[in-house]
């Protein structure tokens, strides 16, 4: 096998030593903004619909709801706190795609990939527009997102919107490692997660929702009306439930192997300085990633750090997310070496955060949406990391679907159909890591995929970046 341009060019040992040395372990987002915090449940209410987690999904179908009919009560139970875990620590790439990407959808729904990404545009558009409405501080910059080619066979993918050439890719973003780049102009904003999550909440408790942190629900029965169970006392009977709990194991049985939790680990440097900045070019401050199945991720802050993540993925046995799973040394130290491939030029530059987070992955790497209990309980899960703006469009076809409306977004293939599920352990860990061993080959073979990624593709469970 070939090696790779991060495998050529690497940086010395004692560089990413120097870089990560006063790195601390914790989510740069979450510590730049100020949380409020809402009271636990402790009694028994009622409501005519009951959200169930506080992240974006969650938070949307709340906001959406209120939008909708301001007439009617809304809850939302938090196990944690609002934004505690993938909301708050993404990268702050919020896209237009729901399909996680065009060559996905493309693979998956191709008569409908044109329809896919009208509505995916207008999905971000109504973002941007809740933004403006309700005056939402979240850093909010539409600039677009660039794919760029690092080795040579990644040429030909970049098709898109307006293709660059080498010397064209690299006026935008001063980097020795672009080979061609994609520059896609309307279909991605920047955005601080954190912020993004503490301002939904805000704007859905100006809508008349009620929100409960530190409720984690332990139960949900009831075969009409149903009664939500919090850990620690207090209940919720609803009419209707919107289940948003992504990456955590589902209420329903009937989702508990639709999704696996995969781990993505980040890095935030320091603010780069004038001639830093300089150095790098990125006037245009758009989204960059790069285009291997292990790819990366990176894009500047409101104060000018970069926030680079991505490439490693990992699986781990059972299927649980816990907190120890979050410091993993050699990824960081692989990020940070990566980094310095990236731009050499940066070589003074040091980390100041590092974390990670668990990504709700499905075998179709994009959401699937569905209802249950007569029609009262709706669920949308596996959004595998793109979650930030496909969120809002899930929250409206949980809606759509509990209120049994017949819409261009509820006939849609995508939305009707389900991914296939994953098998239990151990066949879970053993098939998730051979493919990610098999996606390490074809990104040291030119991109070549074996037989395993081609049959799991045939299958329907392709895994491909």
């Amino acid at each position: 096998m070939g090696t790779t341009v991060f495998e050529r060019f690497r940086p010395a040992e004692s560089q990413i030593d120097a870089a990560l040395r006063d790195t601390r372990h914790s989510t740069f987002w979450l510590d730049d903004v100020a949380r409020p915090e809402h009271p636990p449940l402790r009694t028994d209410v009622r409501a005519d619909l009951v959200v169930v987690g506080g992240g974006y999904a969650g938070l949307w179908t709340a906001v959406r709801a209120k939008e909708r009919d301001p007439q009617r009560s809304v809850v939302l139970l938090e196990a944690s706190r609002i934004g505690w875990a993938a909301s708050g620590r993404n990268g702050g790439f919020c896209e237009a795609s729901l399909t996680h990407g065009y060559e996905n959808g493309m693979n998956r729904w191709p008569d409908e990939m044109e329809q896919l990404e009208r509505l995916g545009l207008e999905n971000l558009d109504g973002i941007e527009q809740t933004v403006q409405r309700y005056g939402m501080d979240v850093d909010w910059e539409r600039t677009g997102q660039l794919a760029v080619a690092t080795e040579p066979h990644q040429i030909e993918w970049m098709h898109g919107e307006e293709f660059l050439d080498q010397d064209a890719v690299r006026a935008e973003v001063h980097s020795p490692t672009y080979l061609a780049g994609n520059w896609d102009r309307r279909g991605c904003a920047m955005v601080h997660p954190a912020k993004l999550a503490v301002e939904l909440a805000r704007v859905a408790t100006e809508l008349g929702v009620q929100i409960y942190e530190h409720s984690r629900v332990t139960g949900l029965s009831g075969k009409g009306t149903q009664t939500v169970t919090v850990d620690g006392g207090g209940t919720v009977t609803a009419d209707q439930v919107a289940l948003a709990t992504n990456v955590f194991p589902s209420l329903l049985a009937r989702n508990r192997l639709m999704t696996v939790p995969v781990y993505d680990y980040v890095l935030m440097t320091e603010p780069l300085t004038t001639d830093q900045l300089g150095a790098i070019g990125w006037q245009n401050r758009q989204g960059l990633a790069d285009s291997a199945n292990q790819f990366h991720y990176y894009r500047l802050s409101a104060d000018n750090r970069i926030l680079f993540g991505g490439y490693d993925a990992i699986y781990h046995f059972g299927g649980k997310v816990r907190a120890t799973y979050e410091e993993r040394p050699e990824s960081h130290r692989r990020l940070a070496s990566h980094f310095f491939t990236t731009f050499p030029q940066l070589e003074d530059v040091t980390f100041t955060h590092r974390w990670a987070g668990a990504i709700d992955s499905c075998s179709r790497f994009c959401a699937f949406y569905g209802v249950a209990r007569g029609g009262r309980v709706a669920y949308a899960t596996g959004f595998t990391g793109l979650g930030v703006g496909a969120s809002r469009f899930a929250a409206d076809v949980m809606l759509d679907k509990l209120a049994g409306v017949e819409n261009e977004r509820t006939q849609l293939e995508m939305v009707r159909t389900r991914p296939i599920p994953f098998p239990p352990e151990p066949a879970a860990a053993i098939g998730v890591n051979m493919v990610r061993r098999a996606m390490d080959r074809a990104d040291h073979n030119e991109g070549k995929r074996n037989l395993l990624l081609k049959t799991l593709d045939a299958i329907g469970m392709g895994f491909d970046s």
